[in-house]
């Protein structure tokens, strides 16, 4: 038989169904930085089923949504559940040095990884400077 000997956990147990917060979206952690022209952004969603997860853009936010589901089946006596399961999202607000149109998304070993590209507008670029030998004619 498996035994918890964690209080603080009976304590949340607790907490969550006095404040009726059961039912809150779960956290979805994650990582973001930036790597030469794209802004990566990685989201820990282990156990969660590819087809659940939802990706939009509506003026440059970033709505994320996924669904994890109980791998008990249901009747079943739950001596242990720890684990987060249900919906869980996530909201990105996107600069207007990001390219919101060209997001790419792809889900490996438990992680959603997306690859932002930085604006072709937002990167640096060189100004050409005219020399001081040119002469302008001046019409008066």
């Amino acid at each position: 038989m498996l035994m918890r000997t964690d209080p603080f956990r009976e304590f949340d147990r607790l907490a969550q169904q006095v404040f009726g917060t059961e039912n809150r979206p779960a956290v979805m952690p994650m990582d973001a930085y930036r790597a030469g022209d794209d802004f990566i952004v990685h989201f820990d969603l282990p156990g969660v089923d590819p087809e659940t997860i939802d990706l939009d853009v509506e003026r440059n936010v970033l709505n994320v949504r996924a669904e994890r589901r109980s791998p008990a089946p249901e009747g079943a006596e739950l001596v242990a559940a720890e684990r987060p399961t249900g919906t869980f999202t996530r909201q990105l607000f996107l600069g207007d040095t990001l390219d919101a149109e060209r997001v790419d998304a792809s889900y490996e070993a438990g992680v959603l990884t997306l690859r932002i590209p930085i604006a072709e507008k937002a990167k640096p670029r060189k100004i050409q400077i005219s020399g001081g030998n040119e002469r302008r004619q001046i019409d008066r």
